[in-house]
C-alpha cells in the first residue's frame, strides 16, 4: 500500500523558516516525479516545487523561487522542502505527491498524495 506522510508544518512568524519532510512507502519512487503543492485557505491548490526523476531538475513556482529549496533523497524515498523568508501568503496546507505525468507542475500528473501538513505564517 502506497503511503505518503508529510511532517514539519507549524506556526512561524513572518521571516522565519520551516523544513517540511515527506516520506513515501509501499514501493520505490526512483522513477517518479515528486512534487510539493499547497492549498491556501479558501483558494485552489497550487504548484510549489517538483523534482523530475529523469534528470533530477527541480522546478519552482515563481512565488517561492529563491526562498524555497526542494531536495530529494531517493535512497530514503523522501523529499524535503526548506522554506525560508516565509510570509503570511505562504500560509497553506502543504502536500507532497508522486507521479509520472509529463508536466510536473500539473497536479493531474500525480497518482499518490499525502494528507498534508499545515503551515501558518503570522505577521
Amino acid at each position: 500500500q502506497v503511503q505518503l506522510v508529510e511532517s514539519g508544518g507549524g506556526l512561524v512568524q513572518a521571516g522565519g523558516s520551516l523544513r517540511l519532510s515527506c516520506v513515501a512507502s509501499g514501493r520505490s519512487f526512483n522513477m517518479y516525479n515528486m512534487g510539493w503543492f499547497r492549498q491556501p485557505p479558501g483558494k485552489e491548490r497550487e504548484f510549489v516545487a517538483a523534482s523530475t526523476w529523469s534528470d533530477g531538475d527541480v522546478d519552482y513556482s515563481r512565488s517561492v523561487k529563491g526562498r524555497f529549496t526542494m531536495s530529494r533523497d531517493s535512497a530514503k524515498n523522501s523529499v524535503y522542502l526548506q522554506m525560508n523568508s516565509l510570509t503570511p501568503e505562504d500560509t497553506a496546507v502543504y502536500s507532497c505527491a508522486v507521479g509520472r505525468g509529463s508536466w510536473p507542475r500539473d497536479a493531474a500528473g500525480y497518482d499518490f498524495w499525502g494528507q498534508g501538513t499545515q503551515v501558518t505564517v503570522s505577521s
